[in-house]
């Protein structure tokens, strides 16, 4: 195994499978087996997942909500999608801690470091819910911050796509994708990697980010197991 601890981040979109809006078990459900097989290889895991699937703050924004409550309703979002993760790594015999920025003593465990670093020593997975705590910081920024304090080797965000593209792959069938990419060709290129906050935190903090298709049973294996899949960026 290349990977000691990892970050996974995963959009609340991601959850969606095949829906337009809330959560499909079965895409979960393939999730969790995947990360039950890393822990099972003794590789630490913790994960940040957006929200976007049942609220995102900046659209409410946009139709003319406050940015702050909005962006509120947003982490509550997170830590439902969280719930739903958290439910069905138990469900295939993953150890899980869930812990949120935001207290909610009846369903989670506040965010301390040390705790959440002990949690992942005795191979618990650890979700951190409702991002930073803070409006105006996404969950990409969230996953930055985490990954650094924990100590991560890398952050791996699962998307729908195979990696980082010369532009959508999804609207332009031209587009290229780059096996590997330095955050100042990612800067210069203007490409859409993680928001601006997050991405600076990571290139700041030496920390290698992996753009993958998680909806691909086993990529996080792969992965994982050191095998060249997705993009990798890094200084």
């Amino acid at each position: 195994m290349n990977y000691k601890r990892i970050l996974l981040k995963l959009s609340g979109e991601s959850l969606m499978g095949d829906k337009q809006y809330g959560i499909d078990n079965e895409r979960v459900r393939q999730y969790a087996e995947d990360i039950r097989d890393v822990v099972a290889k003794g590789i630490e895991i913790a994960i940040v997942i957006g929200g976007g699937n049942i609220f995102r703050g900046l659209s409410a924004e946009k139709s003319g909500m406050d940015r702050a409550q909005a962006d509120y309703m947003g982490m509550l979002a997170t830590v439902i999608n969280s719930m739903a993760l958290q439910d069905a790594l138990e469900k295939v015999g993953v150890k899980t801690r869930l812990m949120t920025a935001i207290k909610m003593e009846q369903i989670c465990e506040p965010f301390i470091r040390r705790r959440a670093m002990r949690h992942l020593e005795k191979g618990r997975v650890v979700i951190f819910g409702a991002g930073t705590g803070n409006p105006y910081f996404t969950t990409d920024s969230a996953a930055a911050l985490r990954a650094i304090e924990i100590k991560a080797d890398a952050v791996m965000k699962g998307t729908r796509v195979d990696g980082i593209y010369t532009a959508d792959p999804e609207k332009d069938a031209s587009a290229v994708r780059f096996d590997e990419i330095t955050f100042r060709e990612v800067f210069a290129k203007n490409l859409n990697v993680m928001d601006m906050t997050a991405f600076t935190l990571c290139e700041e903090n030496k920390l290698p980010i992996i753009v993958f298709d998680m909806n691909k049973q086993g990529n996080f294996m792969k992965l994982a197991s050191g095998e060249k899949i997705g993009t990798l960026v890094r200084g």
